[in-house]
């Protein structure tokens, strides 16, 4: 499409200010289109962001904020019926489409797409194929659900013939269920992983490996699917779904891309793969399978491993991934993560050790997600978080929103991490915790936050507490 063809193209954003929404309107933007929106409680970085693209918005949701020379509403996923634009544009028989639809009818047909899927590491791995591919000249769009420090934005469409996407398991829209990977066309899908999560739209395990499934199969036969050959349920859905070629990225020696002489140290990762050695700035046995699997995606790509190598080494992460928040007179530093699954939480904790071997860590837990607030994880919390040395987690935010019978028991979580002699707190909110925090922390410990939100701003009450 050329630039003329865009500015006369008008996209209309529901749910501006989300992370994915909010970064695919100003990639449109950049791009030539014209673009506004709407969002319930405007807030910063992303309205300050919006704003400072030119991007014009409405603060709430009324049907007369719809414009009337709209090409194409964008409903994002958190819209339902019932919203008064939502039930403007289904009366009025205007044109709409989901995000997901979006990319793929503007952005993803005729191109080189790599998905990066999976229950964890997604948002560092598209971050990570995306500088690699940059690295490579190739100068990819891409839409990342995160802030990678390379590039500092979350999305971006330059016409290139290469795309990376993070592929969500989460469902499109409110009218469409269907995952949003399965609209992306993969010609590489990266799967690093495949757990339950979302219990809010899977029912147990086999509902993600089915929808996983699906997305295997559309990957073409002059395509790639690159699996982690260390997960069963990676295996045997590639085994069962995939009609391309496929190729194992793991520890195991039955892997066709095999990791090994994996030395850690405080400032990152070094390791084997494929007969090249590299160096990532990040810690943790995941984040080494992610840098893995960003090797394969640039191979693939034709590039050499000397350009993955310096890309690798030079990568920035991503904002809310193990991310230094700040460091008191008192030495204590505070970190902020991303993670609300047992498994990323266990695993940060780890990589986290290499870090700061002789510190003790807290970890603090808020459980916020669908998922977390339901008793789903109620034995697996408690296995992962006694990795730290001394632990705090808040109240289910909304517990209203589910029966006693189903919703976790944070103090239960407490106490089962108390019968292993850890320090373990149960507090009602961030203020409490740090509260708590201000009597039990000792100078030089190391703090991390997990939490999928805002957890009311606690990186900065600890950094001026402690």
């Amino acid at each position: 499409m050329s630039s003329d063809d865009r500015s006369s193209k008008h996209l209309y954003f529901m749910g501006i200010c989300g992370t994915a929404m909010g970064s695919v309107a100003v990639a449109f933007r950049e791009a030539g289109y014209r673009v506004s929106g709407s969002d319930k409680g405007m807030y910063d970085p992303m309205k300050g962001f919006l704003e400072s693209r030119g991007i014009g918005t409405f603060e709430g949701y009324r049907a007369e904020n719809l414009p009337d020379d709209v090409d194409y509403f964008i409903i994002g996923n958190a819209q339902s019926r019932g919203n008064p634009e939502v039930e403007a544009v289904l009366d009025r028989k205007l044109p709409y489409l989901s995000l997901p639809e979006l990319l793929r009818n503007f952005v993803l047909r005729g191109r080189h797409n790599y998905v990066v899927t999976g229950t964890h590491g997604k948002t560092t791995t598209a971050s990570l194929v995306a500088w690699v591919f940059e690295c490579g000249g190739l100068t990819p769009n891409f839409v990342i659900g995160g802030l990678p420090g390379n590039f500092e934005q979350g999305a971006r469409i330059t016409g290139s013939d290469h795309v990376v996407l993070e592929g969500d398991e989460y469902d499109s829209a409110f009218f469409d269920k269907r995952s949003k990977f399965i609209h992306y066309m993969p010609e590489v899908a990266i799967v690093n992983n495949m757990e339950f999560d979302h219990a809010d739209i899977f029912d147990d395990i086999h509902a993600v490996r089915k929808t996983f499934g699906h997305m295997m199969r559309l990957v073409p036969g002059n395509g790639l699917l690159l699996i982690n050959g260390d997960d069963r349920n990676c295996r045997e859905m590639a085994e069962k779904e995939a009609h391309c070629p496929v190729r194992k990225v793991g520890f195991g020696p039955e892997c066709d891309a095999t990791i090994s002489d994996v030395v850690y140290s405080a400032e990152g990762s070094d390791f084997s793969l494929l007969g090249e050695r590299y160096h990532i700035p990040l810690i943790g046995e995941f984040n080494v399978r992610n840098g893995a699997m960003a090797v394969c995606a640039g191979l693939q790509a034709g590039l050499q491993p000397g350009t993955i190598r310096e890309a690798l080494a030079s990568f920035k992460g991503v904002k809310r991934r193990q991310e230094v928040r700040g460091t008191t007179a008192r030495g204590i530093t505070v970190i902020d993560d991303f993670g609300h699954h047992p498994t990323a939480i266990r695993e940060a904790i780890a990589g986290l050790r290499h870090r700061y071997p002789e510190r003790r860590l807290w970890a603090v837990f808020e459980p916020r997600s669908n998922t977390t607030r339901r008793n789903v994880f109620q034995q697996d919390l408690p296995d992962a978080l006694s990795l730290a040395d001394a632990v705090c987690v808040s109240a289910v935010p909304d517990p209203e929103k589910f029966a006693p019978d189903q919703r976790l028991d944070p103090e239960r979580v407490m106490a089962d991490i108390r019968g292993r002699d850890i320090p373990a707190f149960y507090e009602a909110d961030a203020n409490a915790i740090v509260a708590r925090l201000g009597i039990e922390a000792r100078d030089c410990d190391v703090v991390v936050v997990f939490s999928n939100g805002g957890f009311d701003g606690i990186h900065d009450k600890l950094l001026a507490a402690l």
